[in-house]
């Protein structure tokens, strides 16, 4: 990296953030803002800079060329990867994707989203962009973060004959189910870009009963146990509310399942899924686009479940994110220069 890139990302970015949490404090409350300008390219990046176990980092990049630089047909044609460093030891990272469709002949958008580990430490944490316009040199930059802690609570649940039946169940039907649920939920498409919006949440006057990330003792009904951490929330609401989709996607299950019964996946982004779990009715089929707010179902308790309750779940990159993450502008879309 060049001196000029890292006095950029280093001394002046702070300037840079205080300017646009001012801004956009209202309604973004963890947005960051980076720019380098060069002869070549004008990268314009916001992202969420705020390090929280359970979460996930969002970087959106506006790629524009300098009106002064001579055009080629390969300067909209970039690719760039998001990496989660601490310190020189790369703890996740996935590629940018293209995003929107604008007129403007020399504009670019690329969007990436890493999840945050729920066992995630205080640490020196760092995100480093490698980005590249086609035939042209690598160039690195990296953008500082912070790291805040989240206490989860325990929680100890009792389970019956039948819910301790279900949760040890180690049937090959079972494993085959677990097997197709994680190939869907580890599949990344690049041209699957269906919603940019904030999430909703799946229904009205939602009852918490349970929240992502709380650490669970399953006591059995034989006076065993196991622990587990609780991937979703779950809203305790009579069997047959209406459940709603919280974004607009494409569902990519819509089947009875042995753990988390009558079960709907949708896909809204590249790796980006929301789960709903133990319904009592699905009205949608696999393949199906639904929009955000449209009923997909009926709650229930279906499946292991101690009481009619709905879990909501999104995972990304197959694992489990706190859902609230989500009812933010999480893809910085208030932001974008391309509208």
């Amino acid at each position: 990296m060049s001196g000029n890139v890292q006095k950029f990302f280093g001394v002046k970015m702070k300037k840079i953030i205080f300017v646009t949490l001012c801004i956009f404090k209202f309604c973004l409350l963890f947005a960051a803002n980076a720019k380098y300008q060069s002869e070549e390219f004008n990268l314009n990046v916001n992202y969420n800079d705020q390090l929280v176990p359970g979460d996930a980092v969002f970087v959106r990049m506006a790629i524009s060329t300098p009106k002064s630089h001579k055009r080629s047909k390969s300067d909209n044609e970039h690719k760039a990867s998001l990496q989660l460093l601490n310190e020189k030891k790369i703890v996740e990272q996935a590629p940018f994707y293209q995003i929107g469709k604008t007129k403007k002949a020399n504009y670019v958008e690329m969007l990436c989203g890493i999840p945050l580990s729920w066992w995630l430490k205080d640490d020196n944490y760092s995100l480093k962009i490698t980005f590249q316009t086609v035939g042209k040199e690598i160039k690195e930059f990296t953008l500082p973060v912070t790291f805040t802690l989240r206490q989860f609570p325990e929680e100890v649940i009792y389970l019956d004959a039948k819910n301790s039946a279900i949760k040890t169940n180690s049937s090959p039907e079972r494993a085959a189910q677990i097997e197709k649920l994680n190939a869907i939920l580890f599949t990344t498409m690049p041209q699957d870009i269906y919603s940019l919006k904030a999430f909703k949440e799946p229904g009205e006057n939602l009852r918490y009963t349970a929240n992502a990330g709380d650490r669970r003792t399953y006591s059995y009904s034989n006076g065993k146990s196991s622990t587990s951490i609780h991937y979703g929330n779950d809203y305790g609401m009579p069997v047959g509310t209406t459940v709603r989709s919280c974004a607009e996607g494409r569902i990519v299950m819509a089947e009875n399942r042995i753990s988390t019964g009558w079960s709907i996946v949708i896909e809204h982004l590249p790796g980006l899924y929301s789960l709903y779990y133990h319904l009592n009715e699905v009205n949608v089929k696999e393949g199906e686009m639904v929009n955000q707010g449209e009923a997909i179902g009926k709650s229930g308790a279906t499946g292991l479940a101690t009481g009619p309750h709905l879990h909501w779940g999104v995972r990304l990159k197959g694992q489990a994110i706190r859902p609230e993450f989500f009812l933010d502008d999480f893809t910085f879309d208030y932001l974008s220069g391309a509208k």
